[in-house]
């Protein structure tokens, strides 16, 4: 079973991501590029800078995922604090599959395994909703029509009162489910305070 998690490495991307979105980057009047996910078909969330992260990590994550009918499963080593966030993706074996960086205002994603087909700016923006400040979030959100309540167990995104995004946190595991694109994932690693 450990070896179907990780052979089937590619949800991750899928799921996050959703590849049929439009591109994620926009000149801003600075000249500067602005990165930005689209939430819903309407709500372009712009991300936010790393200092926003609530914890720093620096961790091995497990990652299952669904889309649909398909189930995924792989493992991901997770760097992230103020300065920025790193993701390396690893098969079985430990071979790097791929990476995601996002610092100074720039998201880079590199992998021969999957060449053009990854967003990085969702993975960002799924990351961010479940690990960065709740007011920091809810201000960015609100500047793109949604908004965020904090819950016993996590918190939820709302489109004008409807729940699109729900995230569960505790120690041992965070999962994000987004009821409007019809995917979820659940990252399990020593969350501690996060």
């Amino acid at each position: 079973m450990y070896g179907k998690k990780l052979a089937i490495f590619s949800s991750l991307l899928l799921i996050g991501i959703m590849g049929y979105f439009c591109s994620c980057a926009s000149a801003s009047a600075s000249g500067k590029k602005q990165l930005f996910a689209y939430l819903t078909n309407n709500s372009k969330y712009i991300l936010l800078p790393p200092e926003g992260i609530e914890n720093p990590m620096d961790m091995v994550q497990q990652i299952s995922a669904s889309y649909g009918d398909n189930d995924y499963f792989f493992i991901a080593w997770v760097k992230a604090n103020k300065t920025g966030i790193d993701i390396t993706l690893l098969n079985e074996f430990g071979a790097n599959m791929g990476e995601l960086s996002y610092r100074d205002g720039e998201v880079f994603f590199s992998s021969l395994v999957f060449p053009g087909s990854v967003k990085p700016e969702y993975v960002v923006a799924d990351f961010q909703l479940c690990f960065y400040n709740a007011q920091l979030l809810r201000d960015a959100l609100k500047d793109c029509g949604l908004s965020i309540e904090d819950t016993d167990t996590g918190r939820r995104i709302l489109q004008k009162g409807t729940v699109i995004i729900e995230i569960e946190k505790n120690s041992g595991f965070v999962r994000l489910v987004n009821h409007l694109r019809g995917y979820a994932y659940t990252l399990e690693g020593e969350f501690s305070g996060r």
